[in-house]
C-alpha cells in the first residue's frame, strides 16, 4: 500500500497573534511621541538610530511608520515599518514592511516572493521584539504614566 500525503493549508492560531498584537499596542504606548500628525521620537539601539513617526491619526486608530536612519551593515537593509494602533480593540499590527503591500495573513508555500507561510505573524513578532529591545536598553525617554501622573 502506498500512504497519500495530505498538506492542509496553514492556518493561523488566531488567540496567539491576538495576544501579540495586544502586547504590541501595550509596548508600542510606551515608545510613541505625542499623538499629533507629524511628531516624531529618535530612539538610539546598539549604536542604530531609528525615527518613529506619527503617519496619521483618527479616532480609534493612529498609524506610525519606524524607520532606521543610520546603517547598520551594508548588507542589511534598512528597516521601514508601518504599524496601525487600533485604540478599540488595544491591538497594534503591522500592516506595511519596507514598502511593500499590504502583508497578508497566510501565503501558500512556495510563492514567487518568498514569503513564509505565517509571514504576518513573523514580522508583528519582529516588533514585538524590537519594542522590547527599544524598553530594555534603547536610549530615549520613554512615555511612563507613574501612578496615573501623582507623582
Amino acid at each position: 500500500m502506498s500512504d497519500i500525503v495530505v498538506e492542509r493549508a496553514y492556518v493561523q492560531s488566531l488567540p496567539k497573534y491576538i495576544t501579540l498584537c495586544e502586547r504590541n499596542y501595550l509596548r508600542a504606548l510606551k515608545v510613541l511621541p505625542h499623538e499629533e500628525h507629524g511628531a516624531q521620537r529618535a530612539i538610539e539601539l546598539a549604536n542604530v538610530h531609528y525615527v518613529i513617526e506619527v503617519q496619521g491619526c483618527a479616532r480609534y486608530t493612529t498609524d506610525i511608520t519606524i524607520k532606521q536612519t543610520s546603517a547598520s551593515n551594508v548588507f542589511f537593509p534598512s528597516l521601514h515599518l508601518s504599524v496601525r494602533l487600533y485604540h478599540d480593540a488595544k491591538v497594534a499590527e503591522v500592516i506595511h514592511q519596507d514598502y511593500h503591500q499590504r502583508i497578508k495573513p497566510s501565503y501558500r508555500y512556495p510563492n514567487p516572493n518568498m514569503h513564509q507561510k505565517d509571514e504576518k505573524y513573523q514580522i508583528n513578532a519582529f516588533l514585538a521584539d524590537w519594542l522590547m529591545a527599544c524598553l530594555e536598553s534603547g536610549k530615549t525617554p520613554l512615555n511612563w504614566d507613574v501612578n496615573n501622573g501623582l507623582v
